[in-house]
């Protein structure tokens, strides 16, 4: 396969089986969970009297637990079947996201977004691999129908988010449940049962030990610092435009919509024109440019939407091609390597809105915009001295096994 190939389409992506129409629905549900929360941030700290950096917990609690799970799930699916992963892992966010809406402290709200990140972990490591299996079109159809999934999720979180949260900040979590429920219920009639002869059980410490391979370590610490970045941009920047529910839910609409684009379309084009250590070269730079316009432009509301949304489009590039890179760069299985590359990712997500929210409170609203903008250039820094690791990453490779590459690819894409 070359390396666009994953990305488009052998058949129609419309005609697809019910079983992967309800698998992609549970899709876009889940990565609505990323945004979800960013329009209800200051509405949470003010309802639950509750510091900023209290309410980014729910941020990091999220994210920590899904990185911290993402080492194992491969473990557990491989052992119980991708039916019964999905199903466990819809049923975790329906649980624990009804109870965040029934909290009234912010300290069991971070407990409860805890959980609903294992539930996450569960569900997002498992969801491509099943639209792989069951989808008609061939691989290029189903990988496109999830990326869309993706980016929609992305897309509309911050939106519903909004919608809901105009009448409470508990709309948001309820809602979560109750379209969670329906795709429960859409996956436990539409797909079929796990067949035991298919499972290919993999070891508990694969995703760890594959870290000790040192070029996927330095796409991974690349990805942890890049990261910082990336959340520091969604899980602050409420706290900087101080809109309504409303005005921060278009705000990040654009900026999943930016993202969503050029994950699915312009990386991919780039790719098939040029080496993927190139795009990154120039994208994190841009990236790290834009955090740092952020900051000077700090006082200026109408720029900082502008610079969130354009970072939006320069951060859909990163996340696809730092993947594909991930994918190419090792001989490890690939199912394994991303699993690892995507946990430590996760990581640096927790670590960032803290951690930001903290900077400007002891030195300025302006600093967690340089430090992000800092931390993308170390990322930038670990790229380029991994250049000869990732020449491998940068070659078409002509045999590959499709739906562990797909897997590959995504995974690292939600993460």
């Amino acid at each position: 396969m070359s390396r666009g190939t994953a990305h488009g389409a052998s058949g129609s992506i419309l005609k697809q089986p019910k079983a992967v129409w309800a698998v992609a629905f549970a899709s876009v549900i889940s990565f609505m969970g990323i945004g979800l929360v960013d329009p209800i941030l200051p509405a949470i700290a003010e309802s639950l009297e509750a510091t900023p950096t209290e309410a980014e917990m729910l941020f990091t609690a999220y994210l920590a637990v899904t990185g911290l799970a993402m080492f194992v799930t491969s473990f557990v699916s491989s052992r119980i079947g991708p039916k019964k992963t999905l199903l466990i892992g819809l049923a975790l966010i329906i649980v624990f996201a009804a109870a965040a809406g029934l909290s009234n402290d912010v300290e069991a709200i971070i407990g409860f977004r805890a959980g609903w990140g294992l539930g996450n972990a569960f569900f997002i490591s498992t969801a491509l691999a099943t639209i792989v299996g069951a989808a008609s079109g061939g691989t290029g159809a189903a990988i496109v129908l999830y990326e869309a999934a993706l980016g929609l999720g992305i897309a509309i979180g911050p939106l519903v988010g909004a919608a809901l949260g105009d009448v409470s900040w508990r709309g948001p979590f309820f809602g979560t449940a109750a379209l969670m429920a329906f795709a429960f219920i859409a996956i436990t009639v539409l797909l079929r049962k796990d067949d035991p002869a298919e499972f290919r059980p993999t070891k508990l410490s694969a995703s760890v030990r594959a870290l000790g391979n040192p070029t996927l370590l330095a796409l991974a610490l690349a990805a942890l610092f890049y990261n910082i970045g990336f959340f520091v941009m969604l899980a602050y920047s409420p706290f900087v435009l101080m809109f309504d529910v409303w005005g921060l839910g278009l705000t990040f609409f654009g900026w999943g919509v930016g993202l969503a684009i050029t994950s699915v379309f312009v990386a991919p084009w780039l790719t098939a024109r040029v080496r993927r250590s190139r795009v990154l070269w120039v994208a994190l730079p841009l990236l790290a440019l834009d955090l740092a316009a952020c900051a000077l432009f700090i006082d200026d509301v109408a720029v900082l939407v502008g610079l969130i949304i354009a970072g939006g489009l320069v951060l859909g590039v990163l996340n696809t091609v730092l993947t594909e890179c991930v994918m190419g760069a090792t001989e490890l299985p690939r199912v394994v390597a991303s699993g690892a590359y995507s946990g430590v990712r996760f990581l640096g997500g927790a670590i960032a809105p803290p951690a930001a929210t903290e900077l400007a409170k002891l030195l300025s609203p302006a600093a967690p915009y340089w430090a992000g903008a800092a931390s993308v250039l170390v990322a930038a820094v670990i790229v380029v001295c991994s250049a000869k690791a990732l020449a491998r990453a940068d070659a078409d490779e002509t045999e590959t096994d499709a739906p562990a590459e797909a897997e590959a690819i995504l995974i690292g894409d939600a993460a």
